[in-house]
């Protein structure tokens, strides 16, 4: 009696798994063909993808070389690289930026450098396309050569 109970059973689970699958067979299809589609994939706006440093139409951005970003970093993957400047205004030494290099080989995208920047200097964009060939080209500069820190707003 038993036997013949656990037989009906497998034939029930087995119609039931049939069911799903017949289910999802029969449904529209949602798989993305990337990269044949690429232009018609839209990440989500939120999407961490890669970190960057917005710079204005006068090749200005808001980072101060504090460095707070680097030293949130859990793995190192920031690092700021500062020089001293005399300042005309105060005629004391100040810090600004020479070099912001970031390797996205070893970020977490755990976006602790963006949270904690004071400026708002640095911000994800939704590249998501991060493959390449050599290590190397995982390092990336970003601020632009020549650029300079934004004058500050006097209200």
């Amino acid at each position: 009696m038993n036997h013949i109970k656990n037989v009906l059973v497998g034939i029930w689970r087995l119609m039931q798994g049939m069911y799903i699958s017949m289910l999802n067979f029969i449904r529209p299809k949602v798989t993305e063909q990337y990269p044949e589609n690429r232009g018609k994939v839209f990440p989500h706006e939120r999407m961490r993808g890669r970190l960057t440093m917005p710079h204005n139409e006068n090749n200005e951005h808001k980072c101060t070389a504090c460095g707070i970003c680097e030293m949130n970093c859990p793995n190192g993957t920031i690092q700021v690289v500062g020089k001293k400047e005399l300042d005309e205004e105060t005629r004391k030494e100040k810090k600004i930026l020479d070099r912001y290099i970031y390797d996205i080989g070893s970020c977490t995208f755990c976006s602790l450098c963006t949270i904690s920047c004071p400026q708002d200097a640095i911000v994800w964009s939704n590249n998501f396309e991060h493959s390449v060939f050599t290590r190397s080209k995982l390092y990336e500069r970003l601020n632009k050569e020549g650029s300079k820190l934004m004058k500050k707003e006097k209200s």
